[in-house]
């Protein structure tokens, strides 16, 4: 089981949601939340990454504000900024470098919807920290990109049916990124619609991409930290 931890982030205190592998050690990952907040969903992926191996912890960005409304998380996302939330997961990466268990030296970052655009940015913006990143339908936010600062592969994960993030905006990412000479790839899954592995939400899971996309993240966490 994970438990509620709290990290230091450029000045002021963070909480997260931690869990390590019944080993006691592994790489580290962190988990980036979708716009509804820290909720059961992404507690479970923090604790399912630790009985795959990992050393995991999502951070609270929200601070302890969730939501099932779509009008209220459009708010919340709203009013997140993505500097401040770049921080604070680099300050949950860095958390998880600092843990005994922890046996990688860069860790990974994997997010979904909104978390998978802060995955993304993380990943460029905190180079020395992160040496993975996937990013499930993420592309919400118009960030800048540094993307020559990209240190590490990067998994970029669409449904087919997917009309907030198309696939077209991952494909054509991954080409760019290729052509900097960097390790990318992007993923469609067919009949798979936005937010296609959340379990919790029955309208739009879909269990044999979320399933098999599972297993790439695992595969690429395991290979590059």
């Amino acid at each position: 089981m994970g438990q509620r931890v709290t990290f230091p982030s450029n000045g002021h205190t963070c909480q997260g949601y931690f869990a390590s592998p019944e080993s006691g050690s592994g790489p580290g990952v962190v988990v980036i939340q979708e716009w509804w907040g820290l909720v059961p969903h992404i507690e479970d992926l923090v604790e399912r990454f630790a009985a795959a191996g990992f050393v995991a912890i999502a951070p609270d960005l929200y601070h302890g504000k969730t939501t099932k409304s779509p009008d209220d998380a459009m708010k919340l996302l709203m009013e997140l900024d993505a500097d401040r939330a770049e921080t604070e997961i680099a300050g949950a990466g860095a958390y998880l470098l600092q843990q005994p268990g922890c046996t990688s030296k860069k860790v990974g970052v994997v997010g979904f919807c909104m978390g998978g655009a802060l995955a993304q940015y993380a990943a460029v913006k905190s180079p020395g920290v992160f040496g993975a990143a996937v990013s499930f339908y993420g592309g919400f936010r118009k960030l800048e990109m540094p993307w020559e600062n990209l240190a590490g592969p990067v998994l970029l994960i669409h449904g087919e049916k997917d009309k907030n993030v198309p696939y077209e905006q991952g494909r054509a990412l991954a080409e760019k990124l290729r052509e900097m000479g960097k390790d990318a790839e992007a993923i469609e899954y067919p009949n798979a619609d936005h937010a296609f592995f959340n379990d919790a939400r029955p309208e739009v899971y879909n269990a044999d991409a979320a399933a098999d996309a599972w297993q790439r993240t695992l595969a690429l966490f395991r290979r590059a930290l």
